[in-house]
């Protein structure tokens, strides 16, 4: 027998994103998503530190980036923001971090994002949460084996257990997407679907019936979506301002100014915040010295320095998000002082789509490997449905308009997979 909706053991559906979290519970008359205090139904998976009289503070989602920007514009010397956690879930060899002289687990940081969503969901729902059914993806960014894969989701259920969750179902995020679209179903059809975040790639097969009846085909995934393609901006377009391409005088050579790593690390949102620390701002304290192009190496140490990584990637996807509109776009990024960080040049959609085109190709071929692992022709697919906010790009849609014609639908791309996993949580 089903649970009343009103019982306290109400199940929600957590969408807990690389880039952006949603949570969702089912009522009689559909489903409720959570609003945020930016009057949004997803938050950004965020977390903020900041070292206060009384110990050091966390806040997460719309609350980390106000409280991060205020003590920016009052000049305070800023906390730690991090942000894309989920993406380390698999690193076996990464067991936390320290701030402000304190050790953190990955999962004490998870689990700070996570307690707030769950408390925001309580007092929206006015019901005590305790058990959700939570998204996963078909392969999780930097897992390379079926144990880290494991690993990924030991990690997972323990933050939420520390959240104050005392029961987890997992489910993939594309089949949620899938239960969402099947709420609107009066027929049975053949579904394709694919969500697309910022750290992962996801495809699902599958039929569904109007009755609620699920047959899953095939399923498959790629460690990569969103923040890979932030990172060839970040790779062509910001590094190179920033000296990834100079060089420095040491003794009778001539040498990279600054180590690749540093750069590498500056394309992945989830290093980014590991950075600013006192080895990495002195090997940019003595290339600066050595450099042919100092201003350069002044405007990366700018960066690190005043932690401007959450700046750097909202920069980033204006532009990316204005070349889902129009041909060309304009990249501006510039810190507290515009005359040591000012970085203003523009990016076409043609420049951005041939730095894409090897991800582009992998999304292709593992989207071939299901149809044909799954005995599926294009012509047998009824429909196929997008989500997730990488969807938006236009090359990625191409590659499945061009594949199945006139059988795009759209949705409610960035809060479907919270939606179909509060349809799951309740069975």
């Amino acid at each position: 027998m089903s649970e009343p909706f009103h019982s306290p053991r109400t199940a929600v559906g957590i969408d807990f994103g690389t880039t952006n979290s949603s949570i969702a519970r089912r009522t009689p008359g559909g489903v409720q998503l959570v609003r945020f205090s930016n009057d949004s139904q997803s938050s950004r998976s965020i977390l903020y530190l900041e070292k206060l009289a009384n110990g050091i503070h966390s806040s997460s989602g719309p609350a980390a980036i106000e409280r991060y920007l205020a003590a920016h514009r009052q000049g305070d010397q800023p906390g730690r923001l991090i942000q894309s956690l989920k993406s380390y879930l698999p690193v076996q060899t990464l067991t936390g971090t320290e701030v402000f002289g304190r050790h953190y687990t990955l999962e004490d940081l998870i689990s700070r994002i996570l307690a707030d969503l769950r408390v925001r969901a309580e007092h929206q729902f006015g019901l005590p949460i305790r058990h959700a059914t939570v998204g996963r993806p078909v392969r999780f960014v930097g897992a390379e084996t079926a144990e880290d894969e494991a690993f990924a989701l030991t990690r997972l259920r323990a933050a939420f257990v520390r959240a104050g969750f005392e029961s987890i179902d997992f489910e993939l995020e594309p089949l949620a997407a899938a239960y969402a679209y099947q709420a609107s179903l009066d027929h049975s059809e053949t579904i394709l679907i694919g969500d697309f975040g910022g750290g992962t790639s996801d495809f699902s097969l599958l039929t569904l019936g109007a009755k609620g009846q699920r047959k899953v085909l095939g399923n498959a995934g790629l460690p990569f979506a969103g923040d890979a393609f932030d990172a060839k901006i970040v790779r062509h377009l910001i590094a190179p301002a920033l000296g990834s391409d100079s060089f420095a005088r040491s003794l009778n050579k001539t040498l990279p100014a600054v180590p690749a790593w540093i750069y590498a690390n500056l394309e992945r949102w989830h290093y980014l915040s590991f950075l600013r620390t006192r080895n990495v701002l002195e090997i940019l304290a003595s290339a600066h010295k050595r450099s042919l192009e100092p201003e350069k190496i002044e405007a990366l140490l700018a960066l690190i320095d005043q932690d401007l990584g959450y700046q750097l990637h909202q920069a980033v996807q204006r532009t990316k998000n204005a070349l889902s509109r129009e041909q060309a776009a304009p990249f501006v990024f510039a810190g507290a002082d515009a005359g040591t960080l000012d970085l203003r040049t523009s990016l076409t959609r043609a420049q951005f789509e041939a730095w894409i085109a090897p991800e582009l190709a992998q999304i292709a071929a593992t989207l071939d490997a299901l149809l044909a692992a799954s005995s599926a022709s294009p012509a047998e697919i009824d429909r196929v449905f997008l989500t997730g906010g990488t969807s938006f790009v236009p090359a990625l849609r191409a590659i499945f308009e061009m594949r199945f014609p006139g059988k795009m639908v759209t949705g409610n791309e960035f809060t479907s997979v919270a939606q179909g996993l509060a349809l799951a949580s309740a069975g």
